[in-house]
């Protein structure tokens, strides 16, 4: 059996069409869909900010990011659609959902490299892609997601 530094504990969602995967240890918490207010002039990406207990926490659709087309979710799968919190450079930040599935343990032998492009998303933001019966899960780097002067942006909509 592998060695816990051998493995990679992911939680996974539906993202569009495809499957992806964030390292547990970078998400704080999954919420369900919440009111978001929007913020005026803000980027595309830039849902609007949610009050999560008192906190303040901006929340990206990597749908609009990415030009994903939102997938039609029958009543059951809407109940599974919600927001990851996560935490980037200090600062915590939402991810809206289609769908979170589970959390998996890969053995990273099985991790391959990103091919160059991937249904939309540049390789610079993918950490790897593990094979699957039914296609692929795409591990998302999420400290790269962004770019700083991104991050400065988001941060300064978030005060």
């Amino acid at each position: 059996m592998a060695g816990q530094d051998e493995q990679l504990q992911l939680v996974t969602f539906r993202l569009g069409d495809e499957k992806y995967g964030i390292d547990i240890m970078d998400v704080q918490e999954i919420v369900r869909d919440q009111e978001i207010r929007a913020i005026p002039n803000a980027p595309l990406y830039i849902a609007g900010i949610l009050n999560l207990r008192g906190s303040i926490i901006p929340i990206i659709n990597l749908h609009e990011r990415f030009h994903f087309k939102k997938v039609q979710l029958s009543a059951g799968e809407e109940l599974l659609s919600g927001i990851i919190i996560i935490k980037i450079n200090q600062m915590q930040l939402g991810v809206i959902i289609d769908k979170v599935s589970r959390v998996v343990t890969i053995d990273l032998k099985i991790v391959q490299p990103a091919p160059q492009m991937i249904t939309g998303i540049g390789s610079e933001y993918i950490q790897g892609v593990v094979r699957e019966e039914e296609g692929y899960l795409i591990i998302l780097d999420i400290s790269r997601l962004f770019n700083p002067r991104e991050l400065q942006q988001i941060s300064d909509i978030s005060k």
